[in-house]
């Protein structure tokens, strides 16, 4: 099983499929044309010889004709020639007439003889046929003995028919010999293929062990950067994806880190306050009401923040786990917002801001009730918190015929430029040590955000330092649940 593996794995391979990709590119381009070029040879050498004897034969055709030879009239001097001939040969000629009796056989034995072979009647009709006797190395032609004629109006008719056998050990030697070349000039081929082949793929697939390498001592805990390699456009590019990808993951994982810095001590805080404020009226006898009402007034508050920390650590992560359960239901958007304006009015009057809300129109939409209550009041709550005495925050809400529109003004300290981008990104704070000092968690925006992508929609931040902030908030008024990719 373990070995079945073992192949498995290898044949996944990039090197061995490189390897066995180079490998078939280059031997079996070269094993076909040997092939091809033996089997050119051999039919190029048939060729040649048939239209050779055929020429030789052709200019006995007059003479054999008019002298009666092909009827069996004697004729030395064709005797002796077609002898010559069929020695040049190293074979046989025999002389057919028209009732394919054979009239004159240059090994004297079929003399007398009649010969029905399909490849005769054939060149009877005026053809020259040739067969190519591989088992005895023989080449076997039939050449049609015609009369000369001036006219082209008719075709002459055949008197007879020559056999002309001839030897093809030339062609078999020469072809054994071409074989034994091919033999060498393969194994070198193959030889240098091979190397080849090895050289290729370990040079293809070298750039990719450098980044798996590069990549495991990233995560076997190298501080490090990846090494880049830049052998090629495409591992080039790898190496650039996977650096950034590093940097990104080493923000995330510092802004992580940071987060669990200040949610620890954010959780601490109140805990601590609250144990001091406990051991203080434990370690006192005859504690004033007054005194004691106080310190319960503080470990109330205490209590308070603690649990607004822990609730928006729950509402992110419940986000997470139910970023596709909605529960949409048809309403009146304006009247949500009145609603959270209502609610967060005693913080705003309390921290003397004014809270406005402008409506330009009824909007009607599909939206989760929960999670957009959610994503305004950390909006408005924001604009009240972060803002100055006497400050404003102005909600107004419109939309088209395709979404609405929320708009959240403040009056506030506003935002640096270079936190922009940032904000959004959970556990990020602009000001630390004054989010401390009003509860913030760094959580607020994040949510918000999740909350109105999960309606399919936008929000967009304006700001400047000092002067304030606008949110603009974008959300169809129709929801259309997105499919699960399979």
């Amino acid at each position: 099983m373990k070995k079945k593996t073992t192949v498995l794995n290898k044949s996944k391979s990039l090197r061995g499929q490189i390897f066995l990709l180079v490998l078939l590119v280059g031997l079996i381009p070269v094993t076909i044309v040997s092939q091809v070029f033996l089997k050119l040879y051999e039919r190029s050498s048939i060729d040649s010889d048939v239209a050779y004897m055929t020429s030789q034969m052709q200019q006995l055709n007059q003479q054999v004709i008019t002298s009666g030879y092909v009827n069996g009239t004697e004729s030395p001097v064709l005797d002796e020639r077609l002898s010559m001939l069929a020695k040049a040969y190293s074979g046989r000629i025999m002389t057919v007439n028209a009732s394919l009796k054979v009239v004159r056989d240059t090994y004297g034995v079929d003399e007398g003889k009649v010969i029905v072979w399909e490849d005769v009647v054939r060149s009877m009709k005026g053809s020259t046929v040739s067969y190519y006797d591989r088992e005895n190395s023989n080449l076997i032609v039939a050449i049609p003995i015609t009369p000369q004629t001036d006219s082209s109006d008719h075709k002459p008719q055949v008197q007879g028919v020559f056999v002309v056998c001839r030897s093809m050990d030339y062609m078999v030697q020469n072809l054994e010999h071409f074989r034994s070349v091919e033999i060498i000039m393969l194994l070198l081929t193959y030889i240098i293929v091979i190397t080849s082949a090895v050289i290729s793929s370990r040079r293809f697939v070298m750039p990719l062990h450098r980044i798996s390498k590069s990549i495991s001592d990233v995560t076997g805990g190298a501080e490090e950067k990846p090494v880049p390699v830049n052998d090629y456009a495409e591992t080039e590019e790898i190496s650039k994806n996977l650096t950034a990808f590093m940097e990104k993951m080493a923000i995330v994982d510092e802004s992580r880190q940071e987060f669990v810095s200040n949610v620890s001590h954010e959780l601490k805080t109140p805990l601590t306050s609250m144990k001091v404020l406990a051991d203080s009226l434990n370690g006192q006898e005859d504690v004033p009401v007054e005194l004691y009402r106080e310190f319960m007034v503080d470990i109330g508050n205490e209590i308070d923040r603690e649990n607004k920390i822990i609730n928006d650590l729950l509402s992110l992560v419940k986000m997470d786990r139910s970023a596709n359960t909605m529960n949409i239901t048809r309403m009146n958007v304006n009247d949500v917002l009145e609603l959270i304006l209502k609610r967060l009015k005693p913080i705003a009057e309390k921290q003397n801001v004014e809270l406005v809300m402008e409506s330009f129109r009824p909007v009607t939409a599909e939206i989760d009730e929960v999670k957009f209550t959610l994503a305004i009041t950390n909006l408005v709550e924001n604009g009240i918190k972060y803002n100055r005495e006497g400050g404003w925050v102005h909600v107004s809400i419109n939309a088209d015929h395709q979404y609405f529109y929320i708009k959240v003004e403040d009056s506030g300290m506003g935002i640096p430029e270079d936190s922009l981008d940032h904000i959004f990104e959970r556990f990020y704070r602009v000001d630390k040590s004054h989010s401390r000092e009003i509860g913030g968690t760094g959580l607020g925006l994040a949510i918000t955000r999740n909350a109105v992508l999960m309606h399919h929609g936008a929000i967009k931040v304006h700001s400047t330092l000092g002067e304030g902030t606008t949110f603009d908030v974008r959300i169809p008024l129709n929801y259309i649940a997105k499919e699960e990719k399979a």
